[in-house]
């Protein structure tokens, strides 16, 4: 019984412990960017996507986090195995980079599981040449067990510069079936969320530490007052962030 929460704490315990040097790179650089005006974007295709919509225009969230999302890449597209045909045409990723002001000094942070797919390698390798810090989350032991299918034989692992591995299971699925092979639970959204959730709170209470404006953090819109608090910190964080709001 709860295969899947015994799962998931060891999972979490195992991350704390091992990922925690890489982590910690991970809020150094997002501390930077936000003292030094730099921006901050992610981006993941399909179900690696769940995580940009985890850290992007949320209550407790960090407002400087701008979310790349690309219409074909979205799981509300169909058929649904389009996504998949996009994500592993090359030069998709370099084209949704290009509608993105790049600049040295920025941030963007990169989910995929698997690592191997053209989508998130062009996206890294633009982004890359623009001067940009990669932070990538995947999974180490499931990238390094395949093949990339871009054409530099690259995976997200050797582009990024810092890389946190969220140790689950090679095929992402962590519990068994009784009597079969299969596998059932994806582990990598509740992980990787885990994992960014922490790196946003560290990163907005080092924050707080060095700089006397307001920490860049979402009030709830449904707190009386929260609108207004909301609207006055887009307008001092305004230079970073690049949604409408």
């Amino acid at each position: 019984m709860f295969q899947y929460f015994d799962k998931i704490r060891e999972l979490l315990d195992m991350v704390e412990h091992t990922e925690r040097p890489n982590i910690l790179k991970a809020i150094d650089a997002i501390v930077k960017a936000n003292l030094e005006k730099s921006s901050i974007y992610i981006f993941g295709a399909s179900h690696a996507g769940i995580l940009s919509e985890e850290l992007y225009y949320r209550a407790g969230g960090m407002i400087t986090i701008n979310a790349i999302f690309a219409r074909e890449l979205m799981l509300d597209r169909q058929p649904i195995t389009f996504t998949s045909t996009m994500e592993r045409l090359e030069g998709y990723g370099t084209a949704i980079a290009s509608t993105i002001e790049f600049h040295r000094g920025d941030i963007l942070i990169l989910h995929s599981v698997s690592g191997r797919n053209p989508v998130i390698i062009d996206m890294a390798m633009a982004a890359q040449k623009k001067g940009v810090c990669i932070i990538a989350l995947t999974n180490l032991t499931y990238s390094q067990s395949v093949s990339s299918r871009h054409s530099s034989g690259k995976r997200l692992f050797e582009l990024a510069d810092i890389v946190i591995d969220n140790h689950g299971e090679i095929g992402d699925a962590a519990c068994n079936i009784a009597g079969t092979e299969l596998k059932v639970g994806p582990t990598s959204t509740v992980i990787g969320a885990a994992i960014l959730d922490d790196v946003i709170v560290e990163a907005s209470r080092a924050i707080s530490k060095k700089t006397a404006s307001q920490v860049p953090v979402f009030y709830s819109a449904n707190l009386e007052g929260g609108d207004i608090e909301n609207k006055r910190l887009v307008k001092e964080y305004t230079d970073m962030i690049h949604y409408n709001f």
